[in-house]
Formats: C-alpha cells, sequence, structure tokens
C-alpha cells in the first residue's frame, strides 16, 4: 500500500515539473538548464506553485514529508533523465529542494506536533561544525566467505548486517513427527569496506532566536541544524537564516529503566537561505516605499529624523544627530589594490552617572534593523568575537559567533565599555578597523565578518567627568581603542537653571504619562523602514562641492600646526571620519549625490567632537595628538625635556642614580612643575620606564 502511495506521488510529482507554467513558460524546465550550468543536483521548488498546482500535494509533504520527499527526489531524477538525459547519467540522485514552506514556527514554539513535519525556521547561526563525511551507503564483506553486503544507513545511528546471506544459512533435518526442513541462522562476523562505501558531505549548524523576537527576561532558544550535500558551507556565524526542513528527534541518552525516555530535537534542512543581512533584512512592501518616498521629499526631514532618536530624552542634539547618522552609515568602498575602507562610522560617549548614555544605547539597538546590545562587565574577548567550542557529538571543534559578528551590518551598542578588562578590549581592534574577526585556535584558522559600527558608553574613572583633565585622563580606556572612534562626545552633568527647569519639566511630564509633543516625530516601524531602505538603496558620491569643503576645513586645521610647537590639529583618520559623515548626512535625505550642505554639517559635528575632546587644557588649542597618543603636544614635550634632563643628571652621577630631590630642582630652572615631574615619575616607574633601586633616587632601565 505504501509502495502504491508512493508511486502515486512520484508520478504527481512528474507532472508538476513538467507540466507548470509561470507566464506561459515551463518554469521548472528552465531551472533544469540552470542546474546544469551550475553542476548542481538539487532543483529548487517554489512551495507556492505547488500550492497554486496542486493543494493536496503539498499538503502530503508538509504533513508526510518523510515518504513525500523520497518521491519528489524521485520524480526529480524522472524528470531530468526526459529533459537531460545525459546530464542524469552523471548523477546517481538528485534532491527536490522546497522554498518558501509557508507557516514559519518560531524557535521557542517548537512542539511535538511538529515532529516529523516540514517546516520552516528563522534564526541567527551561532555555531558550525567543520564538514565531515557521512556514510550513507555501507558496504560490508564477511570474513568467513568474502562476500559483500550492501545496508544504507537511515537516520543517525550506524546499521550493519547480522547474518550473511551467502554463508550464514544451513540446513538441518530435524527429527519430527512430520519430517520437514528448517533453516537455521548463523551469526557472520563483518568488515566495512571503506573504499567501496558511499559518502556525502555533512556538517552541524546551530542557530538561535533573533535579539528583536526575544521576549522580555528569556534567554534565546537553540535548535540544531543539520546539513547535507550541496548545503554544507552555505552559511557562516552570524548569518540570519532561514531553514525549511523535517524536525526530527534523537534520544538523549540510553533508554534505561530509571530514566526517562526524553528526547532532544533537531532539524534536517531540506532548504537554507541566507536573508538578506542588517538593513537590508527588513521587507519593504510597495506602500511602504510610496510612504518612505514621500517622508524625503519633506525639505525638514534630516531635523525629523534627529527629533525621532530618543524623543524621550531631553536635548543632546549634536549627539543625537551623531546617532542618525550612524544609523544610516557611509559608504563602504574598495581600493583597487584590495585594501577595504570602512563605511561604518564608530560613537563614544563619556558621561556623568545619569546622563542617559544607556538609555540612548538602548533605543539604538530597538531601532536599528540589526543591533547587539551588551555590557563590558558581561562580556568577554570570545564573547565580543568568536570562540572554539567543542562539539559533544563529534569532539571536534567549531566556530561560535561573538556580539560583533552577530552584529554584522547591524550596530553593536556596547555599554560600560570601561569595565572591560584590557586583554578582552584588545580583541575589537581588528573588528573596529578592519571589520573582520580572526581565529587561529584548535587547528581552525577562519576570518568572519564584523562589518558592524559600535556605540560604545563609558563612565569617567573619578565618578565625575573632569574638564581640567584630557579625555584620556578622565576615562580608563587605551588609546588603541579611543583613536578608532570616529565621533566622542562628552556629556557633563553641569547645573544650569534655564536648561534644568526645563529638564524637570520634561521628565515629570513623561512620568505622568504626557509624552512629549508627537510633532514631527516618526514612527519606530516606519523609520526602521526608512532607514533599510536608504542603506539597501542609496548609494552616495561626493560632489566637487562638497570634496571642496572638506579640504578647505582639513588644510585650515593642518595650518594651524604649520610650526614646529604648534600640535597636531587633525589627521587623515579624521579626514576619512568626515567622508563617511557627509555621505550618511546625503543618505539620511535620500540623495545620491552629497553637496557641500552635507559636508558642512559633518564639518560642525567633527568640530564639536574635536573642540571639546581634542583641546588641550593648557594652550586650549585643538590637539589630535591627545586621542592618539593619549597626551597633548604640550605634555609630550614637557615629557621629553624631563627625560633629558634625567638622562643628563645620570651621566654627571658615578653610579648612574638621579636623587628625585635634585631632580625635582632641576625640573624647576626648566620651567617644570613639581606636580608634572611626580605624576610623570610614578607613571614611568608604572610603565617600567625607569626605577627605584633605593629609597629617594631613580634610574633609567635602558641607559
Amino acid at each position: 500500500m505504501e509502495v502504491q502511495v508512493s508511486v502515486d506521488l512520484r508520478g504527481k510529482f512528474l507532472d508538476f515539473l513538467k507540466t507548470f507554467q509561470e507566464d506561459g513558460i515551463f518554469k521548472y524546465r528552465n531551472r533544469v538548464k540552470q542546474m546544469i550550468l551550475n553542476n548542481s543536483i538539487s532543483l529548487i521548488i517554489d512551495f507556492d506553485d505547488l500550492l497554486i498546482y496542486d493543494k493536496e500535494l503539498a499538503d502530503e509533504i508538509k504533513e508526510n514529508p518523510l515518504s513525500s520527499l523520497d518521491a519528489a527526489n524521485k520524480a526529480v531524477k524522472d524528470f531530468i533523465e526526459v529533459e537531460a538525459s545525459d546530464y542524469a547519467q552523471k548523477h546517481e540522485h538528485f534532491n527536490a529542494r522546497f522554498r518558501g514552506v509557508p507557516d514559519i514556527v518560531p524557535l521557542r514554539r517548537l512542539r511535538s506536533e511538529h515532529l516529523f513535519k516540514l517546516i520552516s525556521v528563522e534564526g541567527i547561526v551561532t555555531k558550525i561544525t567543520p564538514v565531515k563525511q557521512l556514510l550513507y551507503e555501507a558496504i560490508f564483506r564477511c570474513v568467513e566467505c568474502g562476500g559483500e553486503v550492501k545496508v544504507l544507513q537511515v537516520g543517525r545511528g550506524f546499521s550493519q548486517p547480522a547474518f550473511c546471506p551467502y554463508c550464514g544459512i544451513e540446513e538441518d533435518l530435524l527429527e519430527d513427527s512430520i519430517k520437514k526442513k528448517s533453516k537455521r541462522r548463523r551469526k557472520s562476523n563483518f568488515e566495512l569496506v571503506l573504499e567501496k562505501s558511499k559518502y556525502i558531505d555533512w556538517q552541524k549548524a546551530v542557530i538561535q532566536e533573533k535579539p528583536e523576537e526575544l521576549p522580555p527576561g528569556q534567554l534565546p532558544r537553540s535548535l540544531e541544524v543539520v546539513l547535507k550535500e550541496d548545503l554544507v558551507d552555505t552559511i557562516r556565524p552570524g548569518d540570519r537564516v532561514s531553514v525549511s526542513g523535517v524536525l526530527m528527534v534523537q534520544q538523549e541518552y540510553s533508554l534505561k529503566k530509571d530514566k526517562p525516555p526524553l528526547f532532544h530535537t533537531y532539524l534536517e534542512a531540506n532548504y537554507i537561505e541566507a536573508s538578506e543581512k542588517g538593513f537590508l533584512d527588513i521587507e519593504i512592501t510597495p506602500e511602504d516605499e510610496k510612504e518612505i518616498l514621500k517622508l524625503a521629499e519633506d525639505p525638514n526631514i534630516r531635523e525629523r529624523i534627529i527629533k525621532s532618536i530618543a524623543p524621550s530624552i531631553y536635548g543632546y542634539d549634536y549627539i543625537k544627530k551623531a546617532i542618525a547618522l550612524q544609523l544610516f552609515g557611509g559608504e563602504p568602498k574598495v581600493l583597487p589594490d584590495g585594501v577595504k575602507i570602512r563605511g561604518d562610522i564608530h560613537i563614544l560617549l563619556v558621561g556623568d552617572p545619569g546622563t542617559a548614555k544607556s538609555q540612548l544605547l538602548r533605543f539604538v539597538a530597538q531601532v536599528a534593523p540589526r543591533a547587539v546590545y551588551t555590557t563590558g562587565k558581561g562580556s568577554t574577548a570570545a564573547g565580543l568575537t568568536a570562540a572554539v567550542v567543542r562539539d559533544k557529538t563529534t569532539g571536534d571543534f567549531y566556530l561560535e559567533a561573538g556580539a560583533l559578528v552577530l552584529a554584522d551590518k547591524g550596530i553593536a551598542c556596547i555599554d560600560e565599555i570601561d569595565k572591560m578588562d584590557n586583554k578582552d578590549r584588545v580583541s575589537m581592534h581588528e573588528a573596529m578597523e578592519q571589520q573582520t574577526v580572526s581565529i587561529a585556535k584548535a587547528g581552525i584558522v577562519a576570518t568572519l565578518n564584523a562589518r558592524t559600527a559600535v556605540l560604545a558608553a563609558a563612565n569617567p574613572a573619578f565618578g565625575r567627568y573632569l574638564p581640567q583633565k584630557t579625555i584620556v585622563d578622565n576615562i580608563d580606556l587605551p588609546i588603541t581603542i579611543l583613536s578608532r572612534f570616529d565621533l566622542i562626545f562628552v556629556i557633563v552633568d553641569t547645573p544650569n537653571l534655564e536648561r534644568d527647569k526645563a529638564l524637570t519639566e520634561h521628565v515629570l511630564k513623561i512620568h505622568k504619562g504626557e509624552f512629549p509633543s508627537k510633532d514631527g516625530i516618526i514612527p519606530i516601524d516606519l523609520l526602521k523602514k526608512y532607514i533599510a531602505y536608504a542603506r539597501k538603496n542609496i548609494r552616495v558620491q561626493l560632489s566637487e562641492k562638497a570634496m571642496k569643503k572638506i579640504e578647505e576645513f582639513y588644510l585650515e586645521m593642518r595650518s594651524k600646526s604649520a610650526s614646529p610647537e604648534a600640535p597636531v590639529a587633525i589627521t587623515p583618520r579624521q579626514l576619512e571620519a568626515l567622508v563617511r559623515l557627509t555621505e550618511a548626512h546625503a543618505r539620511m535625505a535620500l540623495k545620491r549625490v552629497a553637496t557641500a550642505e552635507d559636508a558642512q554639517a559633518a564639518i560642525e559635528l567633527m568640530s564639536y567632537f574635536l573642540h571639546n575632546v581634542g583641546l588641550d587644557v593648557e594652550t586650549k588649542l585643538p590637539d589630535i595628538d591627545i586621542i592618539l597618543t593619549g597626551k597633548p603636544r604640550s605634555q609630550q614635550e614637557k615629557l621629553v625635556k624631563l627625560m633629558e634632563l634625567i638622562k643628563d643628571m645620570e651621566a654627571a652621577s658615578d653610579e648612574r642614580l638621579v636623587r628625585i630631590t635634585e631632580l625635582l630642582e632641576a625640573a624647576k630652572e626648566e620651567g617644570l612643575e613639581e606636580d608634572f615631574v611626580e605624576k610623570a615619575i610614578r607613571h614611568w616607574k608604572s610603565e617600567g620606564i625607569i626605577y627605584e633601586p633605593r629609597p629617594g633616587y631613580i634610574r633609567r632601565v635602558k641607559a
């Protein structure tokens, strides 16, 4: 009966493939031609086509996929034998892969009712194993007679014959009343003939719920996905995927009387597709596109977008403008020599406690179509980038993606980045500039994409931000990280009667349930789609006027550094940041050409950053060395002078020792303050540049 059903299904599938037309064209005949060009063994079938052609057949596949898929695979082979017999002879079997299986099941909604059904799930790839070879047709040789037996391997277990059909049956005459013949089986020993057996590629991946779909207070659910044949190596950690397959079960341990018969589920993939990532992941309908284009016609569209960034947070116009530009992003570029220039904008917020830094990060994580939120204290290097873990099933090592990889083509929001251990922070260097994560552990050498913009927040090291100190002195972050941020904003909570009154009214109204005026504010869902549309469709180029504007600003700032004594006000790294900001400002209005107006907006933000963060507190001049080296030019010159003084005093001493009191007097004559000298000595001692051989005396480590 089952054989008859299988034959009927095979015939129905074959009729569907032969006769289905779309706009008068035999759709699957053309797909077979494409298969041949790609040397593929899989025919992709759109499930919607099957629903249109024969709903009962489509339902049969969903409800009884184990038998139906086998019939479909055979029908595909029959079809190819008709359409391209030569190609059919080259391959032993073909696969029917069904795309767009309806009714996507959320990972946390998978239940027993879905077992052995064809379903679709979506998620983010977090782990993936190396490709293995799976034995599917085993050839066994009897060690006694040499006879060979073929055994198909079904499921996850290993099957082997118990008896040899050639020598394992003996006939014995049984002396009984009817003197009839009876057969007795004799157990045989077998060896696996590896070279004659047949294998297919096998790989296991783990997908996890998308962060934006995670219910509050819940841990993300995961599902194992088994990939075979041409599905292996089609996805990478961090990819957002849609998978169609059969939900299967496997026992967790050998069944025993004292343990419950529990099984865990996994998905046997039939079709897998990496959905367009990040900002491109959002589906935009023709109606949405009309609304987006209408919105872009508003001459105040940029102001409306900035106003829509965390509207419940009062003020912070420059910061909100920078975050808006970060959401839209600049244009990534690949130069002729292969060098890549990132288009993503990195922003750091530094400020006093209670200044809504975390709330800004939370809002961005909510509005960005693809975002990951994490904190520095709860993040390790592996958790941020990627880890190598051991698979319990195979014992092999494989990659597990971290936050920066999972946020590929999105935004990574890192709160309290200053609380992160230094050894963990180092892992961010490559991800922020090269936008990749390189792993070389346990025999695995791999490079993963981390094309993400970083929005980070940090608290001052002294509890509150001290304006009389530089940014480097105020926060516990290394220069190597600071220099990679395009914009750094300092949020200082200083009393201001007029501003405090407005802020008080704003906060009290929110607590009363009166949300700020919604005039001009774009709803979050529409803002998401607007950003996604701009990122996907708008490619920005700089106009001649925009380039001229940026050039004039850059050269003007550099001219301030012309004299040898003057600090360096700006470097090429800030020039590239200006280009990214200009492109993002144009993209915000869906413009494909950036004008001088866009360049001016970028210059205003950069000037605000340089004059608030890159300002020498002593000379009151812009000095980018504060961010690039951790010390302004004026301090660097003082340090050089002090070190030369120590060197000269060492040379004049028989023991090569410098008395600290004498050094303080000599430094004072050179115009160096006592506090500065004492601080420099403490710093150099901690860095191992000088040491104290006996109390009150110092010596350089390398003379």
